[in-house]
């Protein structure tokens, strides 16, 4: 598991600039798809945007997963999904609720077919990123989740 924190010459978002503390963010890839160069260039752009990301890297579990979210005290998990993987997410959202964190925040980004965004958003997926999203789109589209979240934590 990697720490990244922000790098000072960075562009800091504006809704990062205005937390009392940097968003927490962790990405990583569950299940066998070891394609991890999306998810390594999306942790090194909200870390220039001023959140702390860990980056897992490939092949985790959902345990673990869990584990480190609770660890770490995230605001927000980032799921990488290239083949099917993503399938696993209602998995995930189950065992965060049934440990308490049912409010840290889920994204899913990469390969992910219609009718299956519809169910990882009636699952409680708070957003799917599509290939082909921008940067801007994507630091902006977690740094207002992560705003609402700490709005709605009273934080």
């Amino acid at each position: 598991m990697n720490t990244t924190e922000a790098h000072p010459s960075s562009a800091i978002h504006p809704a990062v600039a205005g937390l009392s503390r940097p968003p927490k963010v962790m990405v990583t890839k569950i299940g066998l798809d070891g394609h991890d160069r999306g998810s390594r260039l999306v942790a090194s752009f909200l870390r220039d945007a001023g959140m702390e990301v860990i980056y897992t890297g490939p092949w985790q579990q959902v345990e673990t997963v869990v584990n480190q979210a609770a660890q770490e005290d995230v605001d927000c998990i980032g799921v990488s999904s290239l083949a099917t993987d993503h399938l696993l997410v209602p998995k995930l959202m189950k065992a965060l609720k049934a440990a308490g964190l049912e409010d840290v925040i889920v994204i899913v980004g990469g390969i992910v077919p219609d009718a299956d965004e519809k169910m990882l958003m009636a699952e409680g997926v708070a957003r799917v990123f599509h290939p082909g999203c921008s940067q801007a789109d994507i630091v902006g589209g977690i740094a207002d989740l992560i705003v609402e979240r700490r709005k709605t934590l009273g934080e």
